[in-house]
């Protein structure tokens, strides 16, 4: 049997001189197409460019890499991508790096200090030009760790004034918001899930200020039996700590959780106890998750800016990546904008 000679034959992959043959120009042209080079005359771009689509060339990142000083990587870490509000972001983050034509890798920490502090000297974080970074474990005190040779953005709320970047969000003044939402549609009882006891920084505790900022405004009594302390933000914290408050039998006629997870956790026990949301208790949120607008009813929550913030932390981050780890701008502070999202579950 004759066995034909050309199966499994492949073709070599175009090189930079098969661009510059088809194209008609040096390779020094086609180099300079390739890696964006703003001198190349438009005629000439569109020329060169149409030859790499007609070969179907790849260029050499590697080699290209080690020309330019950049990888087109940035790195991401995150607490977890099992709670919702990380995992959205991470979607934001990878959304606005690829419209700058970056790819995203994404180190999940656990919220844990020491991993937190390590990732920060890994090895690893060469493979990337710079670092978004949203701490969960490390607090104030290790604000020097973040004193790093390579380009990074700070996010969260766990460090303020530190050596870098940092994009957050406005929690005292959105959670501030959020309560006297509630108190201007009648609500005097407003129980909080998701406290964290001892907490100075932290989401928790600036959240918890805004509403005890917004209490205080209306006239109103802060009630320590209103608030539900949970270790951790997922749903069955919720639950748990709003089956904790009905079990003491504390009267209130709002919930507030100080994420969308814990409200949502909170609002399965309420009807589970054959509460009627809102006709007799008015749920709600804070971090517009997705989820929100489907739930039954759907949730009310504050949105904190989760899309300005990936946009600007990209955004931050290039500026330092273009600017080659020169420090001779003093660290920007981004605070978001928040709008409340009005759902059924506060009628």
């Amino acid at each position: 049997m004759e066995i034909a000679k050309d199966v499994g034959r492949r073709t070599a992959p175009a090189t930079l001189q098969d661009v510059a043959a088809r194209a008609g120009v040096s390779i020094k042209t086609v180099s300079n197409v390739v890696n964006d080079y703003t001198h190349v005359r438009a005629t000439t771009r569109a020329k060169v460019q149409a030859a790499i689509d007609e070969l179907k060339y790849q260029p050499n990142m590697t080699a290209r890499s080690l020309r330019s000083g950049r990888t087109g990587v940035i790195s991401l870490a995150v607490p977890e991508l099992s709670l919702s509000y990380f995992a959205e972001l991470a979607d934001g983050v990878i959304r606005a790096a690829e419209r700058h034509g970056l790819v995203v890798l994404i180190e999940q920490t656990g919220g844990d200090r020491d991993r937190e502090i390590e990732l920060l000297t890994s090895t690893r974080l060469h493979l990337s030009d710079g670092l978004i970074f949203s701490p969960l474990g490390m607090d104030s005190d290790d604000a020097h760790h973040l004193d790093v040779p390579y380009p990074m953005v700070l996010l969260g709320e766990r460090i303020f004034g530190g050596p870098v970047d940092h994009v957050t969000m406005r929690n005292v003044e959105a959670a501030r918001a959020a309560t006297e939402f509630l108190i201007s549609r009648g609500r005097k009882r407003i129980a909080v899930i998701g406290a964290h006891e001892g907490e100075v920084v932290g989401s928790a505790a600036l959240r918890l200020q805004g509403y005890r900022e917004a209490l205080a405004a209306a006239g109103l009594p802060f009630d320590e039996a209103l608030i539900g302390p949970t270790g951790l933000w997922h749903r069955h914290d919720g639950l748990v700590a709003m089956k904790a408050m009905l079990d003491r039998g504390v009267e209130f006629d709002a919930v507030f959780g100080l994420n969308d997870t814990l409200a949502l956790g909170a609002m399965r026990v309420l009807q589970e106890a054959r509460y009627k949301i809102p006709d007799d208790v008015f749920v709600m949120g804070f971090d517009d998750l997705d989820e929100t607008q489907y739930s039954l009813p759907a949730l009310t929550t504050v949105d904190p800016g989760r899309a300005e913030i990936a946009e600007m932390a990209v955004k931050v981050l290039l500026d330092r990546i273009g600017a080659r780890g020169s420090r001779s701008q003093p660290p920007l502070q981004h605070l978001t904008e928040f709008a409340i999202r009005e759902r059924e579950s506060t009628g």
